[in-house]
């Protein structure tokens, strides 16, 4: 990689807006793949309010397109799509691959990394998560309310020198980013908080605050995370025992927070129910681990989606 490396942003919506926008004030050399905001954002930059501080970006501090094919070749593509658009991953991405680019996928759930591997070689693919509480509120506008810290890995496995570089990209650019011995465990770790948290939100239309505010619910969403926790401990990516208890201590200071899932529910859109719900379900059914509650969540998350097509 590059002493500055061009980095493309696929999927510029409030998660990728934050980081490379994040990655643009710091002066790397960041391209934002937008769709519905091109126009905005062409005439008015980024403005982002934040909890790490408040900034913005003028016209011109960052490079927009509307098509892939007119943006540069890329040292770090930087995927952070909705899992729902990933049959467009070949369209989007080929045109900026080139012998020596890293795709480092941040998207929620499971699938994705195999995905892109099989399309452009394992060899080229990272994945990670971001742990944060973000909303976009408006054509370039970014909410980021809480926690902000990524967790990356080569799909590969282990360590390596071009995710440790990447990391530290990102480090100096005030995100807060280290390297996962193990990428497999960081996305059940993830998957821990996203799966009752997106998946409750979304079914129940309920805001974080309200899922935790009763005895009920926690004992509803600890169970949902013991599930998840047993799927992960067979499948060989045993989490820590005291996560699920954290993950609620954790939710509390993020207020009436509206998960992304509850959000497209909201909004009419498709909800990530596959990668978040549907795919560890599968695999750790297939790893023997009966999984009642996450079963009967996929299924009402699967009639929501349908009712909104």
């Amino acid at each position: 990689m590059s002493a500055k490396p061009v980095i493309c942003i696929i999927g510029a919506g409030a998660v990728g807006g934050y980081y490379g926008a994040r990655l643009a004030q710091h002066g790397h050399d960041v391209h934002f793949l937008l769709r519905s905001d091109f126009d905005a954002v062409r005439r008015n930059g980024w403005k982002v309010k934040s909890c790490d501080g408040d900034f913005t970006l003028a016209p011109g501090e960052s490079h927009v397109y509307d098509d892939a094919r007119k943006m540069p070749k890329a040292d770090l593509v930087l995927v952070t799509l909705k899992t729902t658009a990933n049959d467009q991953f070949e369209p989007l991405i080929r045109p900026l691959v080139k012998e020596d680019t890293a795709i480092l996928t941040l998207q929620n759930g499971l699938g994705s990394e195999e995905r892109l591997a099989t399309l452009f070689g394992k060899e080229h693919i990272l994945g990670g998560m971001a742990f944060t509480c973000i909303n976009r509120i408006g054509a370039g506008e970014i909410d980021h309310m809480a926690e902000g810290w990524v967790r990356i890995g080569e799909f590969g496995g282990g360590p390596s020198p071009r995710a440790s570089r990447v990391a530290e990209l990102f480090s100096a650019s005030k995100i807060d980013c280290k390297v996962l011995d193990n990428l497999r465990r960081g996305r059940w770790e993830k998957l821990s908080w996203n799966i009752p948290f997106n998946g409750l939100g979304a079914v129940m239309d309920l805001t974080t605050d309200r899922l935790i505010g009763t005895e009920e619910g926690v004992a509803l969403l600890l169970s949902i995370m013991r599930e998840v926790a047993d799927a992960a401990r067979a499948l060989g990516a045993a989490i820590p025992e005291d996560l699920p208890r954290r993950h609620i201590d954790k939710t509390r200071p993020m207020g009436a927070y509206q998960t992304s899932m509850q959000i497209d529910r909201r909004e009419g859109r498709a909800m990530e129910v596959e990668a978040i719900l549907g795919e560890p379900l599968r695999q750790g059914m297939g790893a023997g681990i009966l999984m009642p509650r996450l079963a009967a969540l996929y299924e009402m998350a699967k009639a929501v989606n349908a009712a909104m097509a």
